[in-house]
């Protein structure tokens, strides 16, 4: 972990929190860091050829689509689909970024995973990026079948900002009579408005995600002191009654770390099944990094391990 956190300042990277959101987005960004620990091991950074990717729109804007997943010796037989939602603070990253845990998960669960672009604040605050959420998530149900996917076999996933989405999406399919998701996997995501939580202290400088990066995010992605208690982004607050079976990860040194913890809580305690786990000596931003970092690959088996029982998957 440490030796991929060396590689951001060396790439140049500077603290987001100091940036404009356009000077962010252009910045070296943790993937990169970690494609460039992968080269100081000889490893290639290319991506994995047994997954294919294609690109569709869900809506009119130029941010509203998504790339599809899908393994490249795929049979006529219907696949589980995953709707994956990306990190960056709904601020800066894209489906770019966010490439290697959905590659994986296409790959070890022989899934088709919708990776969904959204558009971005401050371009479009809030709630401009769970109303696209929402969009992409109709519009998979009603195209999934034409992907070689089985909407019976359907997923949420997201990680950090995603990982929010896909909670939230959750209850907006329960509250809009949509079919249900059977799982969701919750990736260190957003979901606690309080800045006194523990974790916001513990690991107030961490890398690559800090407590004041935190407070620039909802800058630039909020309107008012307001919509933070939204109960779409404050989570911990909403209805959870009757989401789908969940699992939580967490990374250790990360300021969103108690933010998992207390929503596998609050679920717990609406009566919802939910795993939580929290990975050592780890950070904000490992889930894509199980090439080269053992607790990110340990937490992408526990997540693979996990949506294998949710989709009867028996290997």
């Amino acid at each position: 972990m440490q030796v991929v956190l060396d590689q951001l300042p060396r790439l140049g990277a500077k603290p987001i929190e100091t940036l404009t959101p356009v000077k962010a987005r252009i910045q070296p960004s943790a993937a990169d860091a970690a494609h460039a620990a992968m080269r100081l091991k000889g490893l290639s950074t290319a991506p994995d050829p047994a997954v294919t990717t294609q690109d569709l729109p869900y809506g009119s804007d130029p941010m509203q689509f998504a790339r599809i997943y899908k393994p490249a010796g795929a049979t006529g037989a219907p696949m589980p689909v995953i709707v994956y939602y990306h990190g960056g603070g709904w601020v800066i990253a894209d489906v770019n970024t966010y490439d290697s845990a959905p590659r994986l998960l296409s790959k070890q669960l022989n899934a088709i995973v919708v990776s969904v672009e959204y558009r971005h604040a401050p371009e479009f605050k809030f709630p401009a990026q769970h109303n696209d959420a929402f969009a992409a998530y109709r519009w998979v149900l009603q195209n999934a079948a034409s992907w070689g996917g089985d909407t019976a076999k359907l997923a949420l996933a997201g990680e950090s900002a995603g990982g929010n989405l896909a909670v939230a999406t959750a209850i907006y399919a329960r509250d809009n009579n949509l079919t249900k998701p059977l799982h969701i996997l919750s990736v260190y995501p957003i979901a606690n408005s309080s800045m006194d939580l523990p974790s916001r202290k513990d690991s107030a400088n961490a890398k690559p995600l800090n407590t004041a990066m935190l407070k620039w995010f909802g800058h630039y992605y909020t309107t008012s002191m307001a919509d933070m208690q939204d109960l779409r982004l404050n989570l911990v607050g909403a209805n959870l009654r009757g989401l789908p079976p969940t699992t939580i990860v967490n990374a250790q040194i990360d300021p969103l770390r108690s933010d998992g913890e207390t929503l596998a809580a609050a679920m717990k305690s609406a009566g919802d099944k939910v795993e939580q786990r929290t990975f050592p000596g780890v950070t904000h931003e490992m889930f894509g990094m199980g090439a080269v970092v053992r607790g990110a690959y340990d937490a992408n088996m526990y997540a693979i391990g996990r949506l294998k029982v949710a989709f009867g998957i028996r290997n």
